[in-house]
């Protein structure tokens, strides 16, 4: 649960996304009215921001600075190029903030590559961590899962799916309060003997640590919610995650169609529509918006690019909890109490 009266500061990217300030800075307000003594720093064109405030109460206007930048990111920029040449663009400066200490974390809905790439050069990977990953949270029968990595990484040993483990298993545990989560490696078999060499290699690696190793998954048991945690190389997550979202959407076209197919079956989805505004809620991607940057020495959001206000509100949401559980710190000291281990455990053998 978060606590109502958190007193942290929030950098967000107010330029960032397809629709910029039209959906961070309704989000601001929202998440200023809501915790009353958060502050925010919202990065961007000062006049531009200051015209989308024009509504703002005193009490929220007073907990809001701004900070000017004259860049923007675009979202099809490559990341090297927004690296070495947009030092003031507004995603790059609430890095800064948090590198800095002036903010306790940052939000962005940008360029997914680039906010990775200046977030893991500005702020660094913590010690141990060899490779940032991508983590988010995933509905499933049973509540949500979370699951990582989701694109940041593409080729992996499995050392690195050890310290996925590891992230994943921290955020879980401060966002879910769950003092063990579940770790399930997706495969393409429950079976022991299934798997690439990277796999069966980071199975043995993840079962000989301290965490809650679950074993192998395999595609549908994401959405079972069999495990707390789903750990893949970037580019099996990726592909799992599209794909699902575009079997979702597939579902709710061909139920709207069906609907529509004349006036009986208008008057059938008009009979359903309780039933389906409860199945769209329960799987609704705004809830679950807020990709967590794990791994960095510094707290980053990422909101997805087309977020509208609602959804936004919860990606902010997702990084005043990490704030407040320290997730950096923690995921700093699990993994070195389990390098620790392994190191004890070879040296025996």
């Amino acid at each position: 649960m978060i606590n109502k009266q958190n007193t942290s500061t929030i950098a967000i990217d107010a330029m960032g996304g397809d629709i910029g300030l039209d959906v961070t800075i309704p989000a601001a307000i929202n998440i200023a009215q809501e915790y009353p003594r958060l502050k925010i720093i919202l990065v961007g064109d000062e006049s531009s921001i200051n015209a989308k405030l024009q509504s703002c109460s005193a009490d929220v206007r007073a907990r809001l600075t701004i900070q000017h930048t004259t860049q923007v990111v675009g979202m099809d920029e490559k990341p090297a190029s927004a690296l070495r040449g947009k030092k003031d663009s507004s995603m790059r400066v609430v890095i800064n903030k948090v590198k800095a200490k002036e903010a306790d974390a940052c939000v962005s809905a940008g360029n997914t590559g680039a906010l990775m790439a200046t977030a893991r050069f500005v702020l660094k990977t913590i010690s141990g961590i060899d490779r940032p990953a991508i983590c988010s949270a995933i509905p499933t029968q049973t509540g949500h899962t979370h699951m990582l990595d989701l694109g940041a990484n593409v080729e992996l040993s499995a050392d690195h799916l050890l310290e996925f483990a590891v992230m994943g298993s921290v955020l879980t545990t401060a966002i879910d309060d769950i003092e063990k989560p579940t770790i399930g490696l997706l495969n393409i078999g429950q079976e022991a003997m299934k798997g690439n060499e990277q796999v069966q290699q980071a199975a043995g690696l993840i079962s000989n640590s301290t965490l809650n190793y679950y074993g192998f998954i395999e595609g549908d048991d994401i959405y079972k919610g069999v495990v707390d945690v789903v750990v893949a190389d970037g580019f099996v997550g990726n592909i799992s995650l599209k794909t699902s979202e575009g079997v979702a959407k597939m579902i709710i076209y061909y139920i709207k169609q069906e609907f529509n197919r004349n006036w009986l079956t208008r008057l059938a989805g008009l009979i359903a529509m309780p039933v389906l505004k409860a199945f769209k809620s329960k799987i609704d991607p705004r809830i679950y918006n807020g990709a967590s940057l794990l791994g960095l020495r510094g707290i980053v959001v990422k909101s997805h690019g087309g977020a509208d206000v609602f959804s936004f509100t919860n990606a902010i949401r997702v990084a005043i909890m990490e704030v407040e559980n320290n997730v950096p710190e923690k995921i700093s000291k699990v993994l070195q109490e389990t390098l620790i281990e392994q190191s004890s455990e070879k040296e025996i053998a």
